[in-house]
């Protein structure tokens, strides 16, 4: 599975489309087997956050083959979950190296003459300029909450002291 990193702000036209940034392209290639470089990738709306996720073909791939193996199809909770987070639509880079939103996906970017490409590492998330800044200003303590979720994590070499409500 690729490793992507970083932030860009990309144009977007009236139809949807907007240049994939070279950077992020040549992280993709950068390593990574044959049938990573294919040019396809998965986009689906986010269910966390007013944004898209834009995987590759191949890192989507694994993700559902993973959902697959944790989750029981003949459970109805199991498959609604399978399903929402399934549900995305093969899109590629044109000859430009530009993607095109599906018309069933724009309205998370409908109104944006600009988005923001923000990496988690796994995917990327496309994310309308005014959501990603509103977002950003949202007042959340980052600093707080990063101390609760990854405070407890010892430092390497050292043992963490048992604690019943350790969470890591």
């Amino acid at each position: 599975m690729a490793l992507i990193l970083g932030k860009e702000y990309c144009k977007v036209d009236s139809n949807g489309r907007f240049k994939f940034p070279i950077a992020l392209k040549r992280q993709l290639e950068v390593g990574a087997p044959t049938e990573q470089l294919d040019g396809r990738f998965v986009i689906r709306e986010s269910v966390y956050a007013e944004c898209l996720e834009l995987w590759t073909y191949a890192s989507f791939r694994e993700e559902v083959e993973k959902l697959q193996e944790k989750l029981n199809p003949y459970r109805r909770e199991d498959r609604d979950l399978l399903r929402k987070l399934t549900e995305g639509n093969v899109i590629e880079l044109d000859s430009n190296d530009r993607l095109l939103v599906p018309a069933e996906q724009k309205h998370v970017i409908a109104k944006a003459k600009e988005i923001v490409l923000q990496s988690t590492g796994k995917f990327i998330e496309l994310w309308g300029r005014e959501a990603y800044d509103k977002m950003n200003q949202s007042g959340t303590d980052f600093a707080q909450r990063a101390e609760e979720l990854l405070g407890r994590v010892p430092a390497e070499g050292k043992q963490m002291p048992v604690d019943s409500d350790a969470r890591v």
